[in-house]
């Protein structure tokens, strides 16, 4: 069994949305970005510039998530690089790459960060006082 690190204090936020989601997660972000900015971000191709631009926060982008970005964003999850991740996905349409939507959903779980797929919990995750602090893993499955 794999060991999984420890999430530190300053995190690594991934930020997507499916493309009837974006405007949502950047109000989100916007309404956020104060907790967010003391964390190092990254995003999918359109999401993450459309964060850059509508923001002052520094994102680094991936490529479009039907291009790869999803894949990207999961191989980061497993090279411990990405400690947590909101992706506020469309339910109600259909995805031509929701097989790599799937997977990376899948890797999010396998390597146990925090997931956030909506705002309620998105609120409830950065507003949780593990934002702040170091938060120990615990390996005992």
């Amino acid at each position: 069994m794999r060991e999984l690190k420890n999430i530190p204090k300053q995190k690594h936020i991934a930020l997507i949305a499916h493309d009837n989601m974006k405007v949502h997660l950047l109000k989100w972000v916007k309404k956020n970005s104060n907790i967010l900015a003391s964390h190092f971000l990254c995003g999918t191709g359109t999401t993450a510039r459309m964060i850059i631009e509508e923001t002052s926060l520094p994102v680094r982008a991936y490529e479009s998530g039907p291009y790869g970005g999803d894949m990207q964003i999961g191989s980061n999850i497993t090279e411990s690089k990405i400690d947590f991740m909101v992706f506020f996905w469309d339910p109600l349409t259909s995805q031509p790459h929701d097989p790599d939507v799937k997977a990376l959903l899948r890797i999010s779980v396998l390597y146990d960060i925090p997931i956030a797929m909506n705002i309620s919990t998105a609120d409830f995750l950065l507003k949780s006082t593990f934002m702040d602090n170091e938060y120990i893993r615990y390996d005992d499955m």
